[in-house]
């Protein structure tokens, strides 16, 4: 099984609806990331203001922050390797790297809920 890796910058949350205007694309890679997930990939993110330590300790993303500073997070590992810099990988990248359609990375949750009217 592929294990990807996100490492976000500081930021208070990763679902991009907090601060003055909500994040398409965060909101896209949280959505995306929760779908995967439910498939059982492996799949992590790691928020630097809450999560430093994940950052220090994992010598790639270590190498990369020294080398183009924190200007480069984003940065997305698959197996250890890194894929993908400064920006969130496409949701036909995710596809790709897991062998997923990426339609079903955009598909609602199905939730069934039964109402009982006496």
């Amino acid at each position: 099984m592929k294990k990807v890796e996100i490492f976000d910058p500081a930021m208070c949350c990763s679902t991009g609806v907090c601060g003055p205007s909500v994040d398409p694309n965060l909101t896209r890679v949280a959505s995306a990331v929760y779908s995967l997930g439910q498939k059982d990939v492996d799949i992590k993110r790691f928020n630097l203001a809450n999560e430093p330590a994940a950052f220090a300790e994992n010598e790639t993303v270590n190498q990369v922050l020294q080398e183009k500073g924190a200007d480069a997070l984003p940065v997305t590992l698959l197996d250890g390797e890194v894929v993908k810099v400064g920006e969130y990988p496409t949701n036909e990248e995710f596809a790709e790297w897991l062998e997923v359609r990426a339609k079903e990375l955009t598909q609602k949750p199905r939730v069934r809920v039964s109402v009982k009217l006496d």
